[in-house]
């Protein structure tokens, strides 16, 4: 009886190398949360982002008591090198911060003109986990703060390769185009090979304010010279709305005053002297 110990194993005669498993080399992290004072809308956009980025890492809400600083250690807590925070004032304006946390930059934007995928409601729809593709205006390679936000753009909402929880196929594109100073966000289903094009959503609009040198903070490199604050512009609305009813009121009076005419009716003063007294037959019983 053969000595089962004594039994070979028979080598291999392919000489097909193995085959070697692609490892994830782009470990991008994206720290997705959001400060106190946000609406439902702009909720549901975070949760819109969350969505188109596989690569995100959630995170509670953070209080307002707390400094924009302390966002760096909850990115080391929780091993992301990137953030994208939703910044809320007054349940009105949202303000979207993205920051690269090890050495900066970070840049601030003020969100307008938001549509959710839920309020849009349109026909494309796309697998989720899938990577997109990145279209860039050519207006972000005329100007260094432009090509600073397509690198940081490129960075934060490119699905890395090989990522976990990521499809190894293309079958949308997110769409980054310049117009009036501002960016404009546009998420596409590819149809087919020949280009053809139908909207998922969400839609929205930044308009950039300011960039910083680090990560939350630091030296001022840019900052938008025709930006005005939505709460600013509220107030210079509401004071032109009272300079017009002002007008309005004084030029009605001087309207009334000059068409007040300068001599009333031609009244004979002992019309009331001499009247003549009602008789018997006047008087109505």
């Amino acid at each position: 009886m053969q000595n089962p110990k004594a039994k070979r194993l028979k080598k291999s005669t392919s000489q097909e190398p193995p085959l070697k498993k692609k490892h994830w080399t782009n470990k991008q992290r994206v720290l997705i949360f959001c400060s106190r004072g946000m609406n439902f809308r702009y909720r549901h956009l975070m949760q819109d982002l969350k969505t188109l980025i596989p690569h995100h890492r959630a995170e509670p809400k953070m209080e307002r008591a707390k400094t924009l600083s302390i966002v760096n250690d909850m990115c080391e807590v929780k091993n992301c090198n990137k953030a994208l925070m939703f910044e809320g004032r007054r349940k009105l304006d949202l303000y979207m911060w993205l920051s690269n946390i090890a050495d900066g930059p970070s840049v601030k934007f003020a969100v307008d003109n938001i549509h959710t995928m839920g309020e849009l409601k349109l026909t494309g729809n796309c697998l989720k986990g899938s990577r997109p593709l990145l279209s860039f205006d050519p207006k972000f390679s005329e100007s260094p703060h432009y090509s600073l936000l397509k690198e940081l753009f490129i960075q934060i909402f490119g699905v890395p390769d090989k990522h976990p929880k990521s499809q190894p196929f293309f079958d949308h594109v997110y769409t980054f185009t310049i117009l009036d100073d501002r960016i404009w966000f546009r998420n596409f289903q590819i149809l087919s090979e020949d280009g053809a094009l139908t909207e998922i959503g969400p839609r929205f609009v930044l308009n950039p304010v300011k960039i910083f040198a680090s990560s939350f903070g630091g030296l001022p490199l840019w900052e938008n010279p025709k930006y005005v604050s939505p709460a600013k512009y509220r107030r210079h609305m509401q004071l032109s709305l009272k300079k017009d009813k002002y007008m309005s009121k004084k030029q009605q009076k001087l309207r009334a005053e000059a068409n007040k005419p300068t001599k009333s009716y031609d009244l004979n003063p002992l019309d009331d002297v001499f009247k003549q007294l009602p008789t018997d037959d006047d008087v109505v019983v």
